[in-house]
């Protein structure tokens, strides 16, 4: 008797076990089904649907390539790259390899085939001049 009664309460367990895995699936296929609906493909999106899906990556926006003895250098910051296009070419290498590519002035004046002093010289001279122009169009100048 009481294996039947075991029994019983298995099945009837089983049973339940079974209904509320087939309910679950169930509720799935139609979660699936409202979300399949709801959903397009890339291709079937309008340009305006496009455009505000869209995330725009802002960090290399305000980089700026200039060439130095034919090595790329990489100046952030459109006000800075402004004051550098006015600048002479000479000028200009010498500070970006002083102070984007780290060079020593012997090592510009090796370069360049310029005199080492030329190197110090113009630098300190352009340092002012970059100075002054940003001063002239607003830049504030951090307190240290």
């Amino acid at each position: 008797m009481k294996d039947s009664y075991e029994q019983r309460i298995q099945n009837q367990f089983g049973a339940f076990c079974v209904k509320v895995l087939k309910n679950e699936a169930r509720y799935i296929q139609r979660e699936l089904a409202s979300l399949q609906s709801q959903e397009k493909a890339l291709g079937e999106l309008t340009a305006s649907e496009l455009e505000q899906a869209a995330v725009w990556d802002k960090h290399f926006m305000s980089e700026h390539v200039f060439e130095v003895l034919g090595l790329p250098v990489v100046v952030t910051g459109d006000l800075l790259a402004d004051a550098l296009v006015q600048l002479p070419e000479g000028k200009r290498d010498v500070i970006l390899l002083s102070y984007f590519l780290g060079m020593t002035d012997r090592e510009i004046s090796e370069k360049l085939h310029i005199v080492h002093q030329t190197v110090s010289k113009r630098r300190l001279a352009t340092l002012k001049e970059l100075r002054e122009y940003l001063m002239k169009e607003g830049f504030e100048w951090p307190d240290m």
